[in-house]
């Protein structure tokens, strides 16, 4: 919070400095106050039920905080809108109930895109990283919440672990910031745009996305770090360190970058054939959109939903894929839909061969039942919970499309869907409870849906 004063006195919002200087001393003075009640409990043991509760009600808590700065400036005077925008940031969502963006002072569009860059790599990640004062329970935490079915180790100690993945964060998103003012943007638009990229959350300062600011070379730098943000940041890791072959032996990578590199040709051939466009117009659309809803990332360019139902359905279901395990991006993630595809087509073989031990491989080794069972638990609860919430949305009197596409933008924090919350639409028009609805999809799709769901569970709270 902190960090917006100096836009606030830069950009002249007088009014916000005092504002945000409030924020900022009631959120820290709350942060002592559970400091010195908890002061006895430093040497307390967390254990893995600890860990779960301690994410969700860290979220959740950093959650209302981060609704200050909305309310005290009047920016989003609704504190439904305000929840539902911060929810929105943290867990890199992108759906926004903001019909006018560029009217918000500078200060408050900062915040916004610092709610996702926080969110991008983890609120507890962060909290491991630079805050000792946690200790003993750095694993449990980081299980709890790091993306993915996979918890590829960088370092041996979890700490530094963090610690790596937050260094190739921030500095991706140096990096975008100083390549995007070199190519015309503002400071304040360069830095507010790589916040969003890095974190794959695509928060704009401009109503019209990326698409105001009408730079070919600007789309692109921002689709290369939207698909590196996309990436496994161990893969990142392993690149800096020129462990390339590390890098071409990965599956999900290779499946990651094929899917994306096939479908982009494809679509824009489609879109060539079947509209007024040339191919290298084409492209440059289609090639945006893919990225940005595959790695749940949610800027845009155009309005997919004006190109016809094919495409419409076609992005419909990228709403769900998701990009690596490993990274900042929501949904499905690319590696699970390996594994669930290798496993449906090793069932053909099992069928024929019922006595035959037929193993599902990923990268050259032998997938365990445990995760095979973990990964169809998954989902299922995933198709449950997108079912479940649609139908609750379309109780209160949305749409169909609109409901199915809010819920499953929601679930896999993408962002921008179908219908009325197309690319070229917001969340504003909703009802007060649907909005809430979304608000504890996007954070149970942050967390990977178990991490939530468990609380819900008698077993969470029994005693052993």
């Amino acid at each position: 919070m902190l960090s917006c004063v100096p836009f606030a006195i830069y950009y002249d919002d007088q009014n916000h400095i005092n504002t945000f200087l409030l924020c900022s001393l009631i959120t820290i003075s709350f942060g002592f106050l559970l400091r010195f009640l908890t002061k006895d409990e430093k040497n307390a043991e967390i254990k893995k039920r600890d860990g779960y509760l301690i994410v969700v009600s860290g979220w959740l808590c950093m959650t209302f905080f981060g609704t200050l700065p909305y309310l005290l400036t009047e920016s989003i005077p609704s504190f439904t809108d305000a929840f539902f925008e911060t929810m929105s940031g943290f867990t890199t969502t992108g759906s926004t109930i903001l019909d006018e963006i560029e009217s918000l002072p500078k200060s408050i569009l900062f915040w916004r895109s610092m709610t996702q860059w926080i969110g991008g790599m983890g609120i507890i990640v962060l909290t491991i990283a630079i805050l000792p004062l946690l200790g003993i329970g750095g694993m449990e935490l980081f299980v709890a919440e790091a993306p993915g079915p996979t918890k590829d180790k960088i370092h041996p100690r979890i700490k530094e672990t963090a610690k790596r993945l937050w260094i190739i964060y921030f500095s991706l998103t140096a990096l975008e910031t100083v390549v995007l003012m070199f190519l015309g943007l503002s400071f304040f638009d360069a830095i507010n745009h790589s916040l969003t990229t890095t974190s794959t959350g695509g928060f704009s300062t401009k109503q019209q996305s990326i698409a105001a600011f009408q730079n070919p070379f600007v789309e692109a730098v921002i689709v290369i770090f939207m698909f590196l943000a996309g990436t496994n940041f161990t893969m990142i890791y392993f690149g800096l360190k020129m462990k390339f072959r590390k890098i071409v032996n990965n599956d999900e990578f290779k499946w990651y970058l094929s899917a994306v590199f096939i479908l982009i040709l494809l679509l824009s051939f489609y879109r060539t054939h079947t509209s007024s466009s040339d191919f290298i117009h084409a492209f440059r659309e289609i090639s945006f959109q893919v990225v940005s809803i595959i790695t749940t990332t949610g800027y845009a360019t155009a309005d997919y939903t004006l190109w016809g139902s094919f495409l419409t359905f076609i992005f419909f279901l990228f709403l769900f894929s998701g990009a690596s395990a490993g990274s900042t991006s929501g949904g499905i993630k690319i590696v699970r839909i390996i594994l669930l595809i290798k496993n449906g087509l090793l069932e053909f073989k099992r069928r024929l061969h019922p006595k035959a031990v037929i193993p599902v491989m990923l990268n050259k080794q032998v997938i365990s039942s445990t995760i095979t069972y973990n990964l169809l638990a998954f989902i299922f609860l995933y198709l449950f919970v997108f079912t479940l919430g649609s139908i609750f949305l379309s109780f209160l009197g949305v749409d169909m499309l609109t409901s199915i596409s809010a819920v499953a933008s929601a679930v896999g924090n993408v962002g921008p869907g179908i219908a009325d919350v197309g690319p070229s639409s917001s969340f504003s028009q909703l009802p007060t409870s649907a909005k809430w609805i979304l608000s504890l999809l996007m954070l149970m799709g942050r967390l990977e849906l178990f991490t939530v769901c468990v609380l819900f569970t008698p077993y969470f709270w029994k005693r052993n």
